[in-house]
Parts: structure tokens; C-alpha cells; sequence
């Protein structure tokens, strides 16, 4: 056994690495969802299908001109092939002219 002592003080290290990547600035919000159209992006992980059905209704209460795209159009955001559909996807939204991206639900 050593006879050292550190009086109740231990050395701590940080357990992340530093940022690697720089701060970029949030997308401004909308004004409205009035008018807007919105994709929900799933995981397919957990209850999405119920959840987005919810939110879709919610919303459409309270912004009866919002427009969603499905989640079935889009197919999983996980799995095998998720890298090439995150690359793809910046293109899609934009063709398809969305305004804003509710994703989930993975848990």
C-alpha cells in the first residue's frame, strides 16, 4: 500500500474532448405556421405514428392552413442507410419547398 494522501483532493478531468466545430447561429423562427408546410421525420424507434398524429392535429387547430408531409414519405431517419439519407435530405426539404422539420422520437 503507498503511503501517500491527497487530503479528500483528487485530480478531475473533463470527460469530453474539445469543440471541434465552431458555434453557428440558429435558423430565425417562423412568424407563423400559418401557410407553412412542415415534414415530420421519424426514427421509426417509438410511437412516432401516434405522436405525429397527435401534433398534426394539434396544430392544425391552432393554424388551419399548416400543411404537413408525412413521415412515410420520407422512410426511417435510422438505420443502415441513414448517412446517405441525411446527405440527401437538405436537397428534399428544399425541393419540396419546407418551411420547418419536426424530427423524432428515439428514445
Amino acid at each position: 500500500m503507498s503511503s501517500r494522501t491527497d487530503d479528500g483532493y483528487y485530480e478531475a478531468y473533463w470527460p469530453r474532448t474539445r469543440r471541434r466545430t465552431a458555434i453557428s447561429a440558429l435558423a430565425p423562427r417562423l412568424d407563423t405556421l400559418n401557410g407553412k408546410i412542415i415534414a415530420q421525420l421519424w426514427d421509426y424507434l417509438f410511437r412516432g405514428d401516434e405522436v405525429f398524429a397527435v401534433l398534426a392535429t394539434v396544430l392544425k387547430q391552432r393554424f388551419p392552413a399548416v400543411r404537413f408531409i408525412h413521415w412515410s414519405e420520407f422512410g426511417s431517419t435510422h438505420g443502415k442507410n441513414e448517412r446517405a439519407f441525411l446527405a440527401s435530405l437538405p436537397a428534399r426539404l428544399k425541393a419540396l419547398r419546407v418551411d420547418a422539420v419536426i424530427s423524432g422520437l428515439g428514445c
